[in-house]
């Protein structure tokens, strides 16, 4: 019995009138079939042409205006926000885009909800996050506004730190500052704690504003031990010191400087002085 032969009669296989002699071929309902067997959407070779992203046309209403924008299918919802900012004077983040009576994410992709050439989408104002971004702007207006005012101060501290150091290094060297230098320059310290105080803010800016009181204390702290150090009561005083050198404190003979002489040495001379005296000798006589 004899094997039919297909190609002999016309016959060709599904599978294979679909791929064809080159590996891959197209199916019915705009799928086709890769070479490696993977089954994908067809292109069609109109949208090819021109590049590998072709660019459609939607419709954003606004109001009473419409605006025709040109962008990728596979750009997201945010890059089509970005587009009509400059037209309709809206921030992109103050944006809500809705297409087909739903609001559309920010991240989600125009031709995966199935945006295409000529699709209409409406825009509207997002009041909550346009007062969110509002209220997040003042917010940094005043951090900035605090930490330049913060500079300025510390600024002005480094020059009345300089003056603490020069004074510093001329009263430790035995020089004597006047009271009234001192005490000026503890009332500049004192009116820089003032202006910190009226600083207020959070997180970084009161670190910076801490770090600078400690600062200010400490100088004043200093000026505080420099006024007793010039007046001379943190030291022993020099004449007192000479006092102690020139006294004569020693326990040797004849060194007190107090005009006592010092006794004579033992002799036989002395030893019968002393024998006549205890004896009762009429003749002697003290002068």
């Amino acid at each position: 019995m004899l094997k039919k032969n297909s190609k002999a009669n016309g016959m060709v296989s599904p599978a294979r009138q679909s791929t064809g002699g080159g590996g891959g071929g197209s199916l019915a309902g705009g799928w086709e079939v890769r070479p490696g067997g993977m089954l994908v959407q067809q292109r069609n070779s109109d949208q090819n042409f021109g590049g590998l992203n072709p660019k459609v046309k939607v419709w954003v209403k606004y109001g009473s205006a419409c605006h025709e924008i040109s962008i990728c299918p596979q750009s997201s919802f945010g890059d089509l926000k970005k587009m009509p900012a400059g037209l309709t004077g809206l921030h992109p983040n103050d944006q809500k885009l809705i297409y087909k009576e739903k609001e559309r994410n920010s991240k989600a992709f125009l031709d995966v909800v199935g945006v295409t050439n000529g699709s209409k989408l409406v825009l509207i104002e997002d009041v909550m996050s346009n007062e969110r971004r509002v209220l997040e702007s003042r917010k940094n207006e005043k951090i900035d506004k605090a930490s330049k005012a913060i500079a300025e101060i510390r600024l002005e501290i480094d020059k009345l730190a300089k003056q603490v150091s020069n004074l510093e290094l001329e009263i430790y060297s035995g020089r004597k500052a006047e009271e009234a230098v001192l005490s000026n320059l503890i009332e500049f310290l004192m009116s820089k704690l003032l202006k910190l105080d009226e600083i207020v803010g959070d997180g970084e800016v009161k670190l910076l504003r801490r770090e600078q009181v400690r600062r200010v204390q400490k100088y004043i702290e200093t000026l505080d031990l420099l006024k007793i150090k010039s007046a001379g009561n943190e030291q022993m005083p020099k004449n007192h010191l000479e006092q102690r050198k020139q006294g004569n404190l020693t326990t040797k003979w004849g060194t007190f400087g107090s005009g006592v002489a010092a006794p004579s040495p033992f002799t036989s001379s002395s030893a019968d002085h002393n024998f006549q005296y205890f004896f009762g000798n009429p003749t002697l006589h003290f002068q």
